[in-house]
């Protein structure tokens, strides 16, 4: 497929990319608006998670995924996570303060994008020429242990949860846990009642034994929204190959992501970006992979969202058939939320 074709497709197949941190980026950028610009009166605007997390300066630079950026790269949903490890005793706090700013912002620009609760949402978005914003809770620390708080969430639209992030938590131990065990009794109630809800389950970040444990408990396919592949790249966030395949036989997808030490302990390209695609093709199937960039969160192999035609022109560079690139840039990821989500 030439280059011009293969950005041709791009431009119309549905892309969906199924994690990035942008909520928190764009306040801890200064506030910004979701199309990027900053506000005058964003010292007015400061909430909990500014509070907590301070800015980072200069202010409104370095911003990887907004409106303008999403449209020029043809990304056409996206998982925004709110990531609610860092605010010590103020996880919930955190999570709502920026999901009220989101909102907010929705709201504002309510032409060009909007919160989909449902995969018929995404798909009325992308025949309508606007955005989707797929609601997610990174740490299920944010529940505050409670068993009350997850159907809120729901009713706000939250439709996938991270349930650890790679530190110890009330739901089980993360990556990066020492001699970490799996699911607490919480965390296996929590898989329980995400199945019921119909919220994703997603595992990247939790460590092997549980993985093991939500492969043993699902009724419900579940992701790994932002994982590379473990025996390209021996980092303890990647999937070895017995649990893409497990990912696989219980329905899910893994969305490789652009975080530049899990593609490669050296040097990271685009084209290891593109082996660890190819890996995962290669043992879950191509019906089992995606995108998952961490835009604003250490996705940092690509500049920003409007580099993404790239991975499909390298894609076709090595052959995939137009109906395989349309399922790793989104028909996946798609296939699924219409089995959990509706």
């Amino acid at each position: 497929m030439h280059k011009k074709d293969a950005r041709r497709l791009h431009e119309e197949a549905l892309v969906i990319d199924a994690h990035n941190d942008s909520i928190v980026a764009l306040i801890r950028r200064g506030n910004l608006r979701i199309d990027g610009v900053q506000r005058s009166d964003y010292a007015e605007r400061e909430g909990a998670v500014a509070y907590l997390r301070q800015y980072i300066r200069p202010l409104g630079e370095g911003i990887q995924l907004d409106i303008g950026k999403m449209r020029q790269g043809g990304l056409n949903a996206a998982f925004f996570a709110v990531d609610c490890t860092r605010p010590w005793g103020n996880h919930l706090l955190y999570l709502m303060d920026a999901l009220g700013y989101f909102f907010q912002e929705v709201e504002e620009f309510g032409t060009d994008i909007l919160i989909a609760h449902s995969a018929s949402d995404i798909e009325r978005a992308h025949a309508e020429n606007k955005l989707a914003a797929i609601l997610a809770v990174e740490n299920s620390d944010a529940l505050e242990k409670s068993p009350h708080i997850l159907p809120l969430l729901h009713r706000l639209g939250v439709r996938a949860m991270t349930l650890t992030h790679s530190t110890r938590s009330w739901a089980g131990d993360g990556c990066e846990v020492e001699g970490g065990s799996g699911l607490t009794a919480f965390g296996r109630r929590l898989v329980e009642q995400l199945n019921q809800l119909g919220i994703v389950v997603d595992v990247s970040h939790l460590n092997e034994p549980g993985f093991w444990d939500v492969v043993k408990m699902t009724d419900a396919p579940f992701m790994a929204t932002h994982s590379c592949c473990h025996a390209l790249c021996e980092h303890p966030r990647n999937l070895r190959d017995e649990q893409l395949k497990a990912l696989a036989e219980k329905g899910g997808v893994v969305g490789i992501t652009f975080v530049p030490f899990f593609v490669s302990s050296t040097e990271a390209t685009l084209a290891g970006l593109l082996d660890h695609i190819e890996h995962a093709v290669s043992v879950a199937g191509i019906d089992h992979v995606g995108l998952g960039s961490d835009f604003d969160g250490g996705g940092d192999l690509l500049t920003d969202a409007t580099q993404l035609p790239e991975i499909t022109v390298g894609l076709a560079a090595r052959n995939y058939t137009e109906a395989d690139i349309r399922k790793i840039l989104g028909g996946n990821q798609l296939r699924l939320l219409r089995q959990i989500i509706g």
